[in-house]
């Protein structure tokens, strides 16, 4: 099944997420749609919240950008109930987008490496570093677990460059070729 992704200024995006455990209802289906939503949609990365359901899972498949950044090669991974345990202190900023934000890209600073205990798809328990752009992709997920957007992170007069733009958006005044749910 293919979700709509929910779009920016929906309630939902904007909620923590709730931890699930290994009985969660069609769990493995749920994981299976979530593959299936993310590459529809060309996506790097989808977490469940841009799809309507606030539980803490998201999924990342790196190879779009395997050539570029070595440590997405092979780098296919669910995280169920994430949690950030340590950062590194050195950061860089890089240009970002967002599924639920269409077309509407700008430079957000993060760190560069990132802790994260986590369970995958068969409620294996992990506790790894990522870096680099793996890291990136990992914070921008589990910011949405977080209730937190992109767009929140970037630079304060930047944010009032696009408050016109996230409201237009949130109007549904885009054109993308995967299904969305406006905001009611």
């Amino acid at each position: 099944m293919i979700y709509p992704i929910v779009i920016y200024g929906t309630p939902g995006l904007r909620k923590v997420a709730q931890d699930i455990d290994k009985d969660y209802p069609s769990l493995e289906k749920f994981i299976e749609d979530m593959w299936e939503t993310m590459y529809v949609s060309d996506g790097l990365g989808l977490a469940a919240p841009q799809v309507g359901k606030s539980v803490r899972l998201f999924v990342i498949d790196g190879a779009p950008l395997e050539e570029d950044y070595l440590e997405l090669m092979n780098f296919k991974k669910v995280f169920i109930n994430a949690k950030i345990t340590e950062t590194s202190e050195e950061e860089i900023s890089m240009n970002e987008g967002c599924l639920s934000i269409p077309l509407l890209r700008e430079d957000v600073i993060r760190p560069i490496k990132v802790r994260m205990e986590y369970y995958d798809e068969n409620f294996n328990f992990h506790d790894e570093w990522f870096a680099g752009m793996a890291a990136r992709v990992i914070q921008h997920e589990y910011d949405h677990l977080e209730g937190v957007m992109f767009t929140d992170k970037v630079a304060p007069i930047k944010k009032r460059l696009i408050k016109g733009k996230l409201q237009s958006i949130s109007k549904g005044n885009f054109k993308v070729d995967y299904k969305v749910r406006l905001p009611k």
